[in-house]
């Protein structure tokens, strides 16, 4: 397998799943969104650095790697490059928190409708910007 079908397929499965995230938003599963989209979020920037040539380590942030090589990315994605890395971090920050929780920190209980909006949001701007790397 090629990395351009790779990338393919990364940003195939990012697409899908962000048609799961309003079911579980409308299930006012919010903890859940978050895992999701955290997910998405790291298969499409990993299909982006696979296209531009990147192999992508095996860590869930990969947000800094797309700002450090924004110059092979095209204009309208790299101006983007913080901004797509700093959705990364957040969403990477709430990665296990949000699938596990903790003693003091109950994830069906602490997120809200909004926290889910915000990363339905960034989850839905990371794949229209790969869209514009990735060529089907």
């Amino acid at each position: 397998m090629t990395n351009k079908t790779l990338a393919q397929s990364y940003l195939l499965k990012a697409t899908k799943r962000l048609r799961v995230l309003s079911v579980l938003l409308e299930e006012d599963a919010y903890s859940d969104v978050i895992r999701e989209a955290q997910e998405l979020v790291e298969l499409a920037l990993k299909g982006v650095l696979r296209q531009i040539g990147i192999e992508p380590p095996k860590q869930h942030d990969v947000g800094k790697l797309i700002v450090d090589f924004r110059s092979r990315l095209p204009k309208e994605v790299a101006r983007e490059a913080k901004r797509l890395a700093d959705i990364s971090r957040w969403l990477r920050k709430e990665r296990e928190f949000s699938f596990y929780g903790d003693i003091d920190f109950i994830p069906t209980e602490e997120y809200t409708r909004e926290d889910a909006e915000r990363a339905i949001r960034d989850a839905e701007f990371i794949v229209e910007m790969a869209r514009k790397v990735i060529r089907s």
